[in-house]
Parts: C-alpha cells; structure tokens; sequence
C-alpha cells in the first residue's frame, strides 16, 4: 500500500509539472499582447493629437492670410501693388461719393473707422416709415402709416412706438424742451416688418410749427417684459408745408435724451451711521400740458453694489414752473471705500387715472461730469449737505 501511495503521488507531481510550462505560457501571451494594444493605441491617440494641431495652425494661418489680404486691398488696391497717387486720389473721392449718396438716403449714422477703411457700410438698426399731414385750417398734425422693418431679430418679441411732440423753449438752460404730448402706438407680436395701423392728431399752432419737433422711439419687449429701445427718428417740423402730405422712410439712429427742466438735489455723507441723506429741494420744469390742476411727486432710487434700496416717494406737489419739495431721505449705505452708487430722481405728473414720467437725474461716481463732481464734493464734504442742479432728462 505504501508502494502505490508513492506510484500515486508521484503521477500527480508528473502532472502538476507538465502543466506548469503551459499556464505560464498562455499568462506571458495574454500579458505580451494587451501591452501591444496598448502601444497601438498610444500611437493612435499621438497620430491624432498632431493632426488637430496640425488643422488648427492651418486654420490660423488661412485666417491671418484673409484679413492681411483684405488689408491690402483696402490700402493697395486689388493686385497687391501700391496704387499710383492719381488713382489713390480717385479712390478716395469715390468712397466720399458713395457715403455722400448713403447720406442722401437717409443713413446719417457716422461711420466708424474701421468700416470706412474697408469700405463697408454700419451695421443698420432699422427703418422707420410713416407720413406727416399738416392742416392749418385745423391746427392739427397728422401721423399715419407706421411701419417697420429691418430690426434685429431676438427670437419672440413685442414691438411697438413711442410719439413725443417736443417744442423748444428759450432759456437759460441750453436745450430745453417741453413734451407738447405723448402717445404710444399698438403693440405688435412676432413680426419681422410690423405695421402698428394707428394714426395720432396732434394739435399745433401756426407759431408753434417752427419750434417743434417730433420724436418717434421703436421700442421691444421681450419674454421677461422688458423694455428696450431699438432707435429714434426725429424730424424737424419746420420743414413740413401746408396741406401736403410727406411719407418718410428714415433709418433708425441711436437715442438720445432730451432736456425738460432741472432739479435742486442736495446730497450729505454720514459715514459714522453708514447712510447718505438725499435732499430734494426744487424742480423747475415746463408748464403743464393741460390747463387742469395736476400733482407731481418724486420717486428716489437707490442703487449700490447691484443691490437696489427700498425706493422712497414725496409728498404730491401742484404742477407749476417752480416747484418747492424741501424734503430730505435717508438711506443705508456700505462702508465709505466701497461707495459706487446710482441715485436715481423721478418726477412723475399723477392724474385721476395714470401717471406720466416728467424728467430723470441720475446722480453718482461713474455718471456724467456734473454728477461726479457732485458726488465727489459729497465725499470730502462729511456730514455737510451740497447742493447743486442737475437737468432733468426723458
């Protein structure tokens, strides 16, 4: 029994031996050929990284070699050789002539430098078509035909137009205007070429024609409500006869602001407390549209950091040239370093149903000259009010 316990055990080692070499065999293959795959798949990966950058300074160098090659044609003209004198002289007399006839069509934006060096006409925000009708036997002036076309297009929107009648008056105050009236056309949904289909009377002296103007501001509204104005057109009612309808078709230009009045504000710095105080003293503005009694008050907004303050309002005041506020509002303010902030006045004129923006000042460090002189003032001037006027802007 020993004998073939011995026979027995040493069968096994037998053949535990003989398979030793063949697992180790197939261990060592396995393992020689995932490190092949994975030297081919580095080389794969590398061959691709060297041809995207490989795409890349191509596309660079095609970019540079457009704008060099629109560069030169612009400066040397088109075969790459610089022009003779006489030719540069005529080229540049045929740009004057073409932007003097773009002028001729209504496109009186200024060019900036790079589109008048290459010859290329501004990015245009739009056009406006409507016609004027003035009859003298009834005072009146008539507004039709609003159209437009041309806007940018942001997806759904809401258009509309925004008519203001402004009549200069003389002053002291350079600019000065009064808002005759106000109107506001039909909103318009979803169209690239809105036709609004209102029509605005307007009534206007003899005498008053001359000094007139007319303000027509496209504005839009998007999914959020809120209100952007797209351009203006102006149009001098001086230049309109009598009795003759005259259709316009004018290029909408950027907007600016108009002057209404002027307002005392006087502004103290109470750093120990972290708060401004804001005075309102007196407003002068033009006199009212109607002959009806009517009240204006005044909002105050404060904005610091992004972060808007609780708005403050006055008591209502009678609608006159002068008007006496004598009142004073306090608001939280960050500490002294960190002071970058808007205040912001309006004047509203309130009636039995509605309420009708009069004028804006806005005051602050990043504002216009005067606003930052005074604010500037208010900062060395601790705990002592300064005073100063500041137009009032619609």
């Amino acid at each position: 029994e020993e004998q073939d316990t011995i026979q027995k055990s040493s069968v096994m080692l037998d053949l535990h031996s003989s398979r030793m070499p063949f697992s180790n065999t197939w261990k060592y293959g396995i393992l020689a050929l995932a490190i092949l795959f994975l030297l081919v798949a580095l080389i794969i990966l590398t061959c691709q990284v060297c041809q995207l950058q490989k795409c890349n300074r191509t596309r660079k160098k095609k970019r540079c070699h457009s704008r060099g090659w629109i560069r030169m044609k612009a400066v040397n003209g088109i075969w790459g050789k610089k022009m003779p004198p006489l030719l540069h002289d005529a080229t540049k007399q045929s740009n004057a002539d073409i932007k003097a006839s773009t002028l001729m069509l209504g496109r009186t934006e200024d060019f900036s430098s790079t589109s008048s060096d290459l010859g290329l006409l501004p990015r245009s925000r739009g056009t406006l078509k409507f016609s004027l009708l003035y009859c003298r036997e009834r005072c009146e002036l008539l507004l039709t035909g609003l159209e437009a076309w041309g806007l940018p297009s942001r997806g759904c929107t809401e258009s509309a137009v925004r008519v203001r009648l402004l009549r200069h008056i003389p002053s002291h105050i350079p600019g000065l205007q009064c808002m005759v009236q106000e109107w506001k056309s039909q909103v318009v949904k979803n169209c690239c070429r809105p036709a609004f289909g209102d029509h605005f009377v307007f009534s206007l002296q003899d005498a008053e024609v001359e000094k007139s103007t007319l303000k027509l501001e496209v504005q839009r509204f998007d999914k959020y409500s809120r209100n952007a104005v797209l351009g203006e057109v102006r149009v001098t009612l001086s230049e309109l006869k009598a009795s003759q309808s005259l259709v316009l078709c004018k290029e909408l230009q950027k907007t600016t602001k108009d002057i209404v009045g002027e307002v005392l504000v006087s502004l103290k710095c109470l750093p120990i407390s972290q708060r401004i105080e804001v005075g309102l003293l007196k407003a002068k503005t033009t006199s009212p549209r109607s002959t009806a009694e009517k009240n204006v008050y005044a909002r105050i907004d404060v904005s610091c950091r992004h972060h808007r303050e609780k708005h403050q309002k006055s008591r209502p005041r009678a609608h006159t040239p002068l008007i006496i506020f004598n009142e004073t509002f306090l608001f939280h303010m960050p500490e002294p370093p960190a002071w970058d902030c808007t205040v912001l006045i309006s004047i509203y004129e309130v009636d039995s149903n509605s309420r009708h923006l009069i004028g804006q000042a806005t005051l602050g460090k990043r504002r216009a000259s005067e606003a930052a002189d005074h604010w500037g003032l208010m900062i060395k001037s601790i705990q002592q009010p300064v005073a100063k006027w500041h137009p009032l802007l619609v």
